[in-house]
């Protein structure tokens, strides 16, 4: 056997060499920047509970109510303290949310019918995320719109698993109203289990298909919102608890989002997920809910209606454990979210929220708002600092100072003569750019909500927190 080697072999292979290693380095870059865009690129989950207590929720200081999961959430992120939504009722709040402009720019201020929607000139925080990249899932409630160009398909979702109605039953329903029906993407779905577990599981589907690639999920429960309805086990589990449908709605409503915080875990994702949760507005007398220290309920302008627990959490980018005092609103989720994205604002795209990402990554000191406002048809509200003014048509103004009077009973207009001309003044010139109602809350909510709001703005005790509550005592 000849054991020489020629030179022309040599070269040979050194050229083989080379190329493979050549290969296999394109190879490495490759994979290498599609784990540097996928890690530079977080998901995006808003988890949102309905008509949720202000103190519901362990982390906020519940006693009864168990809520492990959220509240371990809650220690792995940021706890805001003076967080707001945009409305004290549903849909007007998940407007806001859902365009990041206050929803008076487009007239859309009140609770209504199916056949009001978002202005089909409004972007929606979908739209821009799916324009970027992103996979775009919204599961549960709607309730801005049941019109074919007001649902989610056509609102920016590739995806909707839910319902459009305000609210419905946590169960099946047999031949359900078009707004009623469980759909995916328009198709009536058949169901034969409990509402809270089965947008769980649809929202655990979601982010297992979307795991290798960057997703935006609008997780809005209808729990705990009446009808107050549960599981036979849960009930079961707080048999003796004075609230108990409340308690068993929020177990099942915890145990859901725990389900999908754990999936992510398991998938590898969830360091590089940004997640929100909080309620859409205050807790409602209806169901039993709590609001602590806070004046008010769903659907008026005291603290009680638009002040609501709000976690944030992205372990990968934001440090946890912490509390979060400054002034915020649900608008800021939108630009957040953009900017978590890396994601440039359009230039035509007025919001009226705050990236809160500086704030939470100790690049920029004070708060991200110094005034908010609030206006549902005749009520109306504006914060500048720790001052709140609060207003009813046909009858007069208030003024608190929250610092010192978080429940607001004590009335300062008289006193701060000149703080209370500030705030009107803020609050006319930021009227003056917003539109009229295009609907209103119809004969029997406009005078109860108005009375409503004049006894608690005179401390006076409340005779009947809801409309449902009135016609049924009036019956008896």
């Amino acid at each position: 056997m000849n054991n020489t080697i020629k030179w022309s072999q040599v070269v040979a292979i050194c050229l083989l060499l080379i190329s493979c290693s050549s290969k296999k380095t394109v190879n490495n870059t490759n994979a290498s920047q599609h784990s540097s865009s996928k890690t530079n690129k977080p998901n995006v989950i808003i988890i949102l509970a309905d008509d949720a207590g202000y103190i519901d929720f362990g982390f906020m200081g519940s006693e009864d109510l168990k809520t492990p999961n959220i509240d371990k959430l809650a220690e792995g992120g940021v706890v805001f303290t003076d967080a707001h939504v945009s409305s004290t009722v549903c849909a007007p709040s998940r407007a806001g949310l859902m365009t990041g402009k206050y929803q008076q720019r487009f007239g859309f201020e009140a609770n209504g019918t199916g056949k009001f929607g978002l202005s089909d000139d409004v972007k929606t925080m979908a739209d821009m995320m799916k324009t970027n990249g992103y996979k775009t899932y919204a599961l549960g409630k709607w309730h801005l719109g049941s019109a074919v160009s007001d649902q989610p398909n056509q609102r920016g979702f590739d995806d909707f698993y839910g319902f459009l109605a305000g609210s419905r039953s946590y169960f099946e329903i047999k031949n359900p109203s078009e707004d009623k029906m469980l759909q995916h993407n328009g198709r009536n779905v058949e169901h034969a289990g409990y509402m809270t577990d089965i947008l769980g599981d649809e929202a655990v589907k979601y982010a297992e298909q979307s795991k290798d690639e960057p997703f935006f999920m609008y997780l809005a429960f209808n729990a705990v919102h009446t009808p107050m309805e549960a599981k036979t086990e849960d009930l079961e589990r707080f048999k003796n608890h004075p609230r108990q449908e409340l308690a068993a709605m929020t177990w099942s409503l915890d145990e859901n989002v725990g389900k999908l915080i754990h999936k992510l875990e398991d998938l590898g994702i969830r360091d590089n997920t940004l997640i929100y949760f909080l309620s859409d507005n205050g807790g409602s007398p209806e169901n039993t809910s709590k609001n602590g220290p806070l004046k008010g309920f769903k659907g008026n302008e005291f603290e009680g209606g638009h002040r609501v627990p709000f976690v944030v959490s992205w372990p990968a980018k934001i440090k946890g454990g912490v509390k979060f005092n400054g002034l915020s609103s649900s608008l800021d989720i939108f630009p957040t979210s953009l900017a978590a994205g890396g994601i440039t604002k359009p230039t035509g795209l007025l919001l009226d929220g705050a990236n809160l990402l500086p704030f939470l990554m100790d690049k920029k000191t004070g708060v991200p708002h110094h005034m908010l406002f609030w206006r549902k048809l005749e009520e109306s509200s504006a914060r500048i600092g720790d001052q709140k003014l609060i207003s009813l048509e046909r009858y007069g103004s208030v003024m608190y100072n929250l610092k010192n009077d978080l429940g607001e009973t004590k009335d300062i207009s008289k006193t701060n003569k000149k703080i209370f001309d500030e705030i009107m003044s803020a609050y006319k010139n930021w009227e003056s750019k917003m539109m009229p109602p295009l609907w209103d809350e119809g004969k029997d909510w406009m005078p109860f909500t108005w009375n409503l709001t004049k006894t608690l703005m005179q401390n006076k005790p409340i005779k009947y927190r809801t409309l449902h509550e009135q016609k049924r005592k009036e019956k008896k």
